[in-house]
C-alpha cells in the first residue's frame, strides 16, 4: 500500500514587535519577546527552550514599571495581566521603549477584541448577574482579587 504524504499549511503571522530581555541596556539574554496581531510569545532558554503564548483577546490590563537603574539604561518592564490559565501575569522585562510597547499592546488588544467581537464586560471575571468589587485587595499584594 503506498504511503500518503500529508501537508499541513501553517500561515505565518506578521511580527509587529520583537525584542530581547536586556542587561545593562544590551540584548545579551536568551529571553525573546514577540507580538503578532493575535498573540504574545515569550521564549526563554538556550539548551531547553520554554515557549509561552498568550492570546491577545485574553489580556485584561497592562502596566509599565521603570526603576532608576532601568531609566539609566533606557529600558523598562511591561506587566501583562491576563485571563490565561497557565500564566495570569506575564512580563516583558528590561525592554527598550517600554511605554511605547505598552501603548502598542493596548491598541493591538483592542483591535483583536473588536475583530473577535468580544465586549469588555471586564472580560471573563464574573458569572452572569454577579456584582464584583473591582477595588477589593484583601491580601494586600496590589493586585485586585478578581484578577487572581
Amino acid at each position: 500500500m503506498p504511503r500518503r504524504k500529508y501537508r499541513i499549511e501553517i500561515e505565518q503571522e506578521t511580527v509587529l514587535w520583537r525584542d530581547r530581555k536586556r542587561y545593562l541596556g544590551l540584548p545579551l539574554s536568551f529571553t525573546r519577546y514577540e507580538v503578532t496581531p493575535t498573540r504574545i510569545t515569550i521564549r526563554t532558554g538556550l539548551f531547553t527552550t520554554h515557549t509561552e503564548e498568550i492570546l491577545l483577546f485574553r489580556v485584561l490590563d497592562l502596566q509599565t514599571r521603570r526603576t532608576l537603574g532601568q531609566k539609566l539604561f533606557g529600558v523598562g518592564t511591561v506587566k501583562i495581566y491576563t485571563m490565561d490559565q497557565t500564566s495570569r501575569v506575564a512580563e516583558f522585562k528590561n525592554i527598550k521603549g517600554a511605554e511605547k510597547v505598552r501603548q502598542l499592546l493596548g491598541k493591538i488588544v483592542e483591535a483583536e477584541r473588536e475583530r473577535k467581537r468580544i465586549t469588555a464586560r471586564e472580560m471573563f471575571a464574573s458569572g452572569l448577574g454577579e456584582e464584583i468589587d473591582y477595588t477589593a485587595d484583601l491580601d494586600g499584594d496590589g493586585i485586585p482579587d478578581y484578577l487572581q
